[in-house]
């Protein structure tokens, strides 16, 4: 089986069993997937938290609550960026993790690693809530775990990764209700509607330009037997060498 072969059944096991346990897993599925749909709202805040500090901003704290909703309060920074940044912020990280997880191998514990790091400072730096320290302390402990004393770390990553970005696609007309309508009162001539789906084709857009990356095929030229250079003729040698006879005295 070839890389991209075995890469695109890896996607579509992780993309059927995410589709089975959130379609027709009932309440099992919905206590399978409920790790990941709070890691999409941390991925959703750390967006908005992220547009802040790019734009001049500060974050007072983050929350996320049981029901996997979650709240951001920044102060100054452009607002626009910021409300933009949770739902196509999430998008690129969990593109970004992906593609990571399949296709750059060195760099997996390094991203694992920066990735617990902006769950600790979330849980302590931005606190807000115990439930929110405490669910990103153990999930940082499970990422480490994983990530560093097993093999399967390109697997969490893919994992986390692929339906992060499925939830995202699925949640576009839910989801971002608030941020919907934040960029509505930002921009009032264009509708929250609109925003939605401006949105949407941007994170589709993401999505299949990660996936061409993924399987675009690496034009290597094909190596060619070089001719050995031309030997140059062997010529025979001649033998100089001469020994002295001294002629003898009669």
């Amino acid at each position: 089986m070839t890389p991209r072969s075995s890469l695109a059944l890896r996607i579509i096991i992780i993309t059927a069993v995410y589709f089975c346990l959130s379609t027709y897993g009932g309440l099992l599925g919905w206590q399978v997937l409920y790790p990941i749909r709070l890691f999409v709202t941390f991925l959703h805040e750390f967006g908005h938290a992220a547009g802040a500090l790019l734009t001049g901003g500060a974050v007072e704290y983050i929350a996320i609550e049981p029901n996997s909703a979650g709240v951001t309060s920044t102060f100054n920074g452009n607002p626009s960026v910021i409300l933009m940044g949770g739902y196509i912020g999430s998008a690129i990280f969990g593109n970004l993790l992906f593609y990571i997880g399949a296709r750059k191998h060195n760099w997996v514990k390094p991203v694992l690693g920066l990735v617990i790091a902006a769950m600790l400072i979330t849980g302590f730096i931005w606190y807000n809530t115990l439930f929110t320290t405490a669910i990103l302390c153990g999930f940082s402990l499970l990422l480490y775990v994983v990530g560093f004393k097993t093999k399967y770390g390109r697997e969490i990553l893919m994992l986390l990764g692929i339906a992060s970005v499925i939830y995202i696609i699925q949640d576009f007309n839910v989801g971002p209700t608030s941020d919907l309508a934040g960029m509505e009162r930002q921009m009032k001539f264009i509708p929250a509607k609109v925003w939605m789906y401006i949105w949407l084709g941007i994170v589709l857009l993401i999505l299949a330009f990660n996936l061409k990356m993924l399987f675009s095929a690496r034009r290597e030229k094909p190596k060619t037997k070089s001719a050995p250079p031309p030997t140059a003729p062997k010529r025979k040698r001649l033998n100089t060498t001469r020994r002295y006879n001294p002629i003898k005295k009669k």
